[in-house]
């Protein structure tokens, strides 16, 4: 039995937005294929994600410098120890199904914040003489992300920078399967847009086959 993060950052559901309609009809396929497997949502805004900020580095240096953890304040306790509890639900899971927007070329802040959070030397990754070394070498993850332009290819590709950058952080990790789902283009081909929703339906049900 595998478990698998379903980690979405998006305000709305499947019934406002195409990306979260995907990742449904990707879970919902994929349950039919692995009904064992154990599928944990992450719905980051709804999730307590802390930022890494003054409180995180302070109680950090001090678990580092030998302290113990009720050396640090309230507010290092409550940080330090949620980060602590996503990285170590991460590095223990099998898959990850990413599902963002594109907002500004990007995804939302929330998911910068989430994967900072899972980006930890010594358990996602270790720096070596030779440079950082992957850590997450069993693992798979799939990333679904929706854009009202194309940014897949063509003159957008160059600008997009939300799949390239959780594609580059899997790679950093050493996950060695990685791909990318693209439900793009209904506000450019807004003529189109139930035909580009009902092939990436189509394109998660084959995934999901599969993942």
């Amino acid at each position: 039995m595998a478990t698998v993060l379903y980690i979405t950052a998006n305000p709305f559901g499947e019934n406002q937005s195409y990306g979260m309609a995907v990742g449904k009809q990707f879970i919902d396929s994929y349950k039919e294929t692995n009904p064992t497997d154990q599928i944990i949502h992450i719905d980051l805004y709804k999730e307590n994600i802390p930022h890494i900020d003054a409180d995180v580095f302070q109680g950090w240096g001090k678990l580092q410098s030998g302290q113990g953890f009720e050396d640090l304040s309230t507010d290092e306790k409550a940080k330090v120890g949620r980060l602590a509890e996503l990285s170590e639900q991460f590095i223990s899971a099998d898959k990850y199904i990413f599902v963002t927007p594109l907002w500004n070329l990007l995804f939302p802040p929330i998911m910068k914040a989430y994967l900072d959070s899972v980006a930890v030397a010594g358990k996602a990754y270790k720096h070596t003489e030779q440079g950082p070394v992957g850590l997450l070498t069993n693992k798979k993850a799939l990333h679904i992300q929706a854009s009202g332009g194309v940014y897949s290819k063509g003159p957008g590709a160059e600008k997009e920078m939300g799949h390239r950058y959780i594609k580059t952080l899997m790679e950093f990790f050493g996950i060695p399967s990685f791909e990318g789902l693209f439900v793009e283009g209904h506000d450019s081909y807004p003529q189109d847009k139930e035909v580009i929703k009902e092939n990436a339906l189509l394109q998660a049900i084959e995934i999901a086959k599969r993942f």
